[in-house]
């Protein structure tokens, strides 16, 4: 194995320039390409995992013939299967991000489409690097056109996920509020009924106390009473129709 560092391992076939190897330090670090002498080493990340800080790097080296080698031969066929893995991920979100059902479920896409889209974003940026030194390779300019899409691809997804979370919020704070108006409604009508029948029991407890009360006071009881009655039910017919009137409006 070609080493710089123990934490730090290119494949045994890649017999890199000193050039090169001196521009690495213990770890391969960001997405880039490096230009030595006569060679370049394209580096890219694997598929970010949700939670997980660092980052697997790939390697693919432009030998001095001219020829691209990567981890499992010749070519950059892998460079192409590393962008089909990046589009599978981002399927499966947008196919679980219409089916959510918790927050918790947009919060487990919004973990990973995040890493996703600045992993894409540099990803475009390596190979835009590549192509500066390269021109006239047509075949990583295919893969930074695709990479392009998948970085545009996974900037929605994450746009789309942070929306639905918003949209999530909104909705259940008018839950809450409808809810809110609702109960004091309730608590309106309770406190009307106590300050209507609040007096009709003190009239009541009066008049069934065993005490003497002036003669001109008993023939006005059912009066008393029938006025109390008539008094609550017109309260009681206004409120209703008052609260009629409101929820009709809001409903136009």
């Amino acid at each position: 194995m070609v080493t710089s560092n123990k934490s730090f391992k290119l494949p045994a076939h890649y017999e890199i320039e000193a050039e090169l190897r001196e521009q690495f330090s213990n770890r391969p670090g960001h997405q880039r390409c490096v230009e030595g002498h006569d060679e370049l080493l394209l580096v890219v990340h694997e598929v970010p995992q949700p939670g997980i800080p660092e980052r697997e790097a790939l390697f693919f080296w432009k030998r001095r013939d001219g020829r691209w080698t990567q981890p499992g031969g010749v070519g950059l066929n892998e460079l192409g299967e590393l962008l089909d893995r990046y589009a599978a991920a981002m399927d499966g979100h947008e196919g679980s991000l219409d089916k959510v059902n918790t927050a918790a479920d947009i919060f487990g896409v919004l973990r990973h489409s995040g890493p996703l889209a600045r992993s894409t974003r540099n990803l475009v940026l390596a190979m835009e690097q590549t192509l500066a030194s390269d021109p006239e390779n047509r075949e990583v300019r295919a893969y930074r056109d695709r990479a392009r899409e998948l970085e545009r691809a996974a900037e929605l997804l994450n746009t789309d996920a942070r929306v639905t979370l918003e949209f999530w919020q909104a909705e259940h704070s008018e839950e809450q509020s409808r809810a809110s108006e609702r109960l004091g409604k309730i608590a309106f009508r309770m406190n009307l009924l106590a300050g209507f029948f609040l007096p009709l029991m003190a009239f009541s407890g009066l008049f069934g106390m065993n005490v003497t009360i002036p003669g001109f006071m008993e023939p006005m009881f059912w009066g008393i009473f029938i006025v109390g009655i008539g008094t609550g039910a017109m309260l009681l017919w206004l409120v209703g129709r008052q609260t009629g009137k409101a929820a009709e409006f809001k409903d136009h």
